[in-house]
């Protein structure tokens, strides 16, 4: 017999206020990297209405002029005009770095990790990305928004905004599946002079339909829009934005757990980010490979240390073959160390400031090396599948 219910999850623009913050953070990341590979970085930072603060801990034989990549992010998001109450121009830049810990560069640099914590892994064969339809759709909802906004398309529209889908699955023991969508929730900023029955007329017809499967929608599929009434203060104007509290939009959108850490503005020594882009990417060949329908890998890291305190697989009754040996499979095939990680995807390069909106999985428009399933078809001659 089986059983339905809801799950929601939500993208944010890249004229978010947080999401701009973790597009800055990586943005210094990518100068820096762009000179020196070997740069330690952890950066962080601040928006407020006519202010940007970064901070953090860079330790770098390179220099680099924050203030110019911080108003070149700032534009490049859109926020060029002093009425959005935030804009590149008059935005003032301040800035507070120091290097790295000397306790913490003894263990980097014996090639352990930057510090202890947890981080995970999923990916799910729902879509043809691996990743969950929820958070796959919010932010494909995400990036058609920004883009009719880049377009010109509408040209009421600015740079903040937010999207929710509510997707129903159809569960039948371990077996999920989704089978429609049930609620699409879409806010964007906007002059203030645009009613609203004209701003979701658009979003519905030039942002929703465009992109939603139609096999997936219905009549009972509810659309809602600026559900306060009106959006048209917004970004760092409306709501200070913080490098790292986007971290379920950055991931999985809350379908598997999360270890805490954010990614934006860590250099690859950093577990929070490079195990977990290890995670994924050893998730998605176990699911690639037919291994499970559904995997979830934890691991979790010591500071300074090289070798993992645990690894834990979970495939939620989905395996076709015990779990036990698609841990052995997995321990054989892939070294945990912070440095191997870091070789295996080659990560010391400039390549983070595209991640740093609309997801840093699933990503197949981008490249990235976590989301190659080049290592599928060995798992599968491995264990016979």
């Amino acid at each position: 017999m089986s059983e339905k219910y809801l799950f929601t999850s939500e993208s944010v623009t890249e004229g978010h206020p947080d999401k701009l913050a973790d597009q800055i953070s990586d943005a210094v990341l990518d100068a820096i990297l762009e000179d020196d590979p070997d740069g330690r970085v952890a950066c962080e930072a601040l928006l407020t209405t006519g202010l940007v603060l970064v901070a953090g801990e860079i330790t770098t034989d390179c220099y680099v002029e924050i203030p110019d990549v911080v108003r070149r992010t700032v534009r490049e998001v859109g926020y060029t005009q002093a009425s959005f109450g935030f804009d590149f121009e008059t935005c003032g830049v301040m800035t507070s770095i120091q290097k790295q810990s000397p306790d913490i560069a003894m263990g980097v640099d014996t090639g352990g990790a930057g510090d202890q914590g947890m981080m995970f892994g999923y990916a799910t064969n729902e879509t043809p990305e691996l990743m969950p339809m929820p958070i796959m759709l919010a932010h494909r909802l995400a990036r058609q928004l920004s883009a009719v906004r880049k377009e010109g398309a509408l040209p009421y529209l600015r740079p903040d905004g937010k999207t929710q889908v509510t997707v129903e699955y159809e569960k039948e023991g371990e077996r999920i599946r989704p089978v429609r969508i049930d609620k699409v929730l879409i806010s964007t900023q906007h002059d203030p002079t645009v009613p609203q029955p004209t701003i979701r007329e658009d979003m519905i017809e030039r942002v929703a339909r465009p992109i939603l499967p139609p096999e997936m929608l219905d009549a009972r599929t509810k659309y809602l829009t600026n559900p306060t009434g009106a959006f048209s203060v917004g970004g760092p104007h409306a709501d200070t934005g913080l490098t790292g509290r986007k971290i379920i939009v950055d991931t999985y959108g809350g379908m598997a757990r999360h270890g805490g850490g954010c990614f934006s503005g860590k250099d690859p020594t950093k577990v929070d980010r490079s195990a977990a882009y290890m995670m994924r990417y050893i998730a998605r060949q176990v699911v690639a490979a037919g291994l499970a329908d559904r995997c979830e890998l934890q691991i979790a890291y010591a500071i300074g240390q090289r070798e993992p305190m645990s690894v834990f697989v979970e495939t939620f009754g989905t395996e076709k073959i015990p779990i036990a040996e698609i841990g052995r499979v997995i321990g054989r095939y892939f070294d945990f160390s912070p440095y191997a990680i870091i070789e295996k995807l080659d990560l010391r390069r400039p390549i983070y400031r595209q991640t740093a909106a609309y997801g840093h999985f699933g990503r197949t428009d981008l490249g990235v090396p976590w989301e190659q399933d080049d290592m599928a078809e060995t798992l599968r001659a491995a264990v016979g599948v």
